[in-house]
């Protein structure tokens, strides 16, 4: 397939290597055609260049590269997060799904399928979302990304919610390799009133490429908490695209630990009217970390509300992009648009950009946006030094305060609790 003419000579080698890298599309019954319109997508646009609009925060050589960088294995000792909740446990490791290591997949009111097993099956509901999602969110922004991982995915999950989920389904990511090149798409339906929390945890591959499909219908609920880390040498391309209905709920919370590279985009369309969407992150990086939130919110629809808050905090020249933009349709009166991003710098070497937007063709909307960048409030650190608080005791007081908004965004308590947790573990480590 022909490369078209307006793409760079760079753009063209980059995706030709990477296309040739991965070999031919999957053959995969009912979602070839989705496949195959997918990798028109990547061929038409090219993957990212640093000289994209959406890109100029963040290089993606490292997850454009033909192949997977080699990443050293971490070693973790803390006990893993979210093992205080009773779940469903799904487990990937380098990409594969570990059916030894998971749970039975049965839980009242949701069925369970997984990509790789069910090509050959008439799975309506998920041919009507497979790459739906996605090629929608393609506009007005290209996600080549994404689109790749739509062509090539070959394992992910199929989650079809009916009723109100009694515990949450968690996926767990695991890696063995150094050199592990995962690709995950998932596809989430979830029905009229039903209800479902998802979490993901885990540093998947050496480098990941996931997307993740939600629609969400009339009166219907999605809650989702995700931890990223503490995988230093982690490259990771996610995507989450998200259809809300009628007095629908989404929210999404991530906290994201190190990481060579993460771009974290979240596309969220608000179709019904009364419907709620909140999108949220606290990251915590250090040394050569890049960590890139990128957020697009539509409004379609009357009376909806979108929050997006994203809390950074960086050291020893981490950098930290947030890009945010809520667009309100012509007819999507009495908006409630809000979204905030903020870094906190723990020396002078490290930075934060920044680029927030709105896009607003609704006379009766209230919408508001917010970036702001600093070191921590001396102030409030010599009030605690001055009654005998230790000054990194003090230091991690005023950061996890500052991370706090984003954190309050998680409404099930045990779950902020684990969050909570994983900070505090981070900073006390960076202390010692």
């Amino acid at each position: 397939m022909a490369a078209p003419a307006q793409l760079t000579r760079q753009k063209q080698d980059v995706t030709a290597a990477r296309l040739d890298a991965l070999g031919p599309v999957p053959a995969s019954g009912w979602s070839s055609a989705a496949r195959s319109s997918a990798l028109d997508r990547v061929v038409q646009q090219g993957l990212p260049h640093a000289r994209d609009e959406y890109w100029k925060f963040t290089r993606p050589g490292g997850l454009t590269d033909a192949m997977a960088a080699p990443a050293a294995l971490f070693r973790v000792e803390d006990t893993p997060i979210f093992d205080r909740i009773d779940r469903v446990r799904l487990v990937f490791v380098d990409g594969v799904f570990d059916a030894a290591a998971s749970d039975d997949p049965e839980l009242a009111g949701v069925r369970i399928d997984r990509l790789s097993q069910v090509a050959g099956a008439d799975i309506h509901w998920a041919q009507g979302l497979y790459g739906v999602l996605e090629a929608r969110g393609q506009s007005p922004v290209a996600r080549p990304l994404a689109a790749l991982n739509t062509a090539h995915a070959t394992e992910g999950v199929l989650i079809h919610v009916t009723g109100k989920a009694q515990k949450p389904v968690s996926l767990v990511y695991e890696r063995s390799s150094e050199t592990a090149d995962a690709i995950l798409h998932h596809v989430i339906r979830i029905d009229a009133g039903a209800e479902l929390t998802l979490l993901e945890n885990g540093p998947a591959a050496a480098r990941l490429n996931k997307v993740m499909e939600v629609d969400i219908a009339d009166g219907a609920a999605f809650h989702h908490v995700r931890a990223q880390g503490r995988d230093h040498e982690r490259q990771a391309a996610t995507h989450i695209f998200a259809r809300l209905g009628r007095e629908s709920v989404f929210k999404s919370f991530t906290l994201t630990a190190n990481g060579r590279l993460t771009r974290n985009e979240c596309v969220i369309e608000l179709t019904g009217d009364d419907a709620v969407a909140h999108v949220a992150g606290a990251c915590v990086g250090d040394g050569d970390f890049l960590h890139d939130d990128t957020v697009f919110i539509t409004h379609d629809a009357v009376n909806c509300e979108s929050r997006q808050v994203f809390k950074k905090v960086l050291r020893n020249g981490a950098t930290g992009v947030f890009q945010g933009k809520i667009l309100v349709k012509k007819d999507a009166q009495k908006t409630d648009g809000y979204q905030i991003s903020q870094s906190l710098l723990l020396d002078g070497d490290s930075q934060f950009l920044a680029k927030p937007e709105l896009e607003i063709y609704a006379d009766d909307v209230a919408c508001s946006h917010g970036s702001t960048s600093g070191a921590i409030d001396e102030d409030a650190l010599f009030y605690l030094r001055s009654r005998g608080v230790p000054e990194g005791t003090a230091t991690d007081l005023l950061t996890l305060a500052f991370l706090a908004e984003a954190v309050q965004e998680i409404e099930d308590e045990a779950l902020a609790t684990e969050i909570v947790d994983r900070l505090e573990g981070w900073l006390e480590r960076r202390r010692t």
